[in-house]
Order: structure tokens, then C-alpha cells, then sequence
């Protein structure tokens, strides 16, 4: 695939659909959960979509239990959850896998463009550990490695920057008001 909008993926009810219906629009994707230590970031997300998205942004949350067991739960309990809590309302997607052989295309495809930044901030002194007690070599590869990485992508389909969880959304809208 060398284009994003190439890729189809599930919405939460099941349903088959193109990236190509974002087409010309700034994207966000992000793989989250809703049990996870940076689950807050949802109301950092929510402000960003509320802030830019009559300018053209669009926020794509893939929930994905693959870090620390983080987004139990049907995708209709995850939706419920983060509507109520956070009250999101960007769209969320079907529960995915963002690595390994089950991958969904998608995430191989933003891994590809946008390799591993590093953590930083507070949080990575928490991080790193258990990150590198799964994979040694964390900092070779580009692989997800926990909840709330995110991926910018610009109005042609670029994707033009990855953020590593700890990251905040506040941290990422100048970065997001270039594209705008």
C-alpha cells in the first residue's frame, strides 16, 4: 500500500470502510484504551477535535487491548465508556491489533512512514521499564509500543509525525495547527 487512503477499516458496528471518505482532511489516529494510565488523554483528544475540527481535522481512535490487557470490553462498552467519561465525539473504531501478526493494515502502514520518537516527559521514567521488559530492543524497531501513540497525517495522506504515548494532545496542537 503506498497510500493511506488505500486502507479500509471496521467501525464499531462491524461495518467495512475506506480512509478514502477522509480524503483532504488533517487526521489523528490514535490506538487507545480505557483502563490505561494515559486513558485521561481522551479529554485532551476531545478539546483538539473540538478546537479543529471545523477547520478540518478529524480524530480516528482504535481501541487496542494489546498493551497491559488496557481496553477490555465490547467496542459498544469502550464507546459508552468514553462518551460518558470524557464525552467523546470523534469517531472510534473497532478494537484492533496494532502489532504482531494480526496487525491491523493500517497501523503497518503508519509504522512504516513514522518510525519510534523515544518517550519523554514523566511518564517515561515509568514507561521504558515495562516497555523494555517486552522488548529488549524497544528502541530499533517501529512498533507500537503502548497506548496513545499517535500519528498525524496531513490533507494529501502524509503522514507527517508519530507521537509516542507520552505525549500529551495539548502538546501536539501546534504541530497539528501547521497542517490546519
Amino acid at each position: 500500500m503506498n497510500n493511506i487512503y488505500d486502507i479500509n477499516v471496521k467501525t464499531r458496528d462491524n461495518k467495512e470502510i475506506s480512509l478514502k471518505q477522509y480524503k483532504g482532511k488533517v487526521l489523528l489516529i490514535v490506538n487507545t484504551a480505557t483502563g490505561c494510565g494515559f486513558t485521561p488523554q481522551y479529554e485532551g483528544l476531545e478539546k483538539l477535535y473540538k478546537k479543529y475540527n471545523a477547520k478540518g481535522l478529524e480524530i480516528l481512535d482504535f481501541p487496542c487491548n494489546q498493551f497491559g490487557n488496557q481496553a477490555q470490553g465490547t467496542d459498544d462498552e469502550i464507546h459508552n465508556f468514553c462518551t460518558l467519561k470524557y464525552n467523546t465525539s470523534f469517531d472510534q473504531f473497532a478494537k484492533i491489533d496494532v502489532n504482531g501478526q494480526n496487525e491491523a493494515p493500517l497501523f503497518k502502514f503508519l509504522k512504516e512512514k513514522q518510525g519510534f520518537k523515544g518517550f519523554n516527559g514523566l511518564m517515561a521514567k515509568f514507561l521504558i521499564p515495562v516497555v523494555k521488559k517486552q522488548d529488549p530492543n524497544y528502541k530499533d524497531n517501529s512498533d507500537i509500543k503502548w497506548n496513545f501513540t499517535k500519528f498525524l497525517v496531513d490533507r494529501q495522506g502524509n503522514v507527517v509525525n508519530r507521537f509516542e504515548s507520552t505525549v500529551t494532545p495539548a502538546k501536539i496542537d501546534k504541530e497539528i495547527q501547521k497542517y490546519i
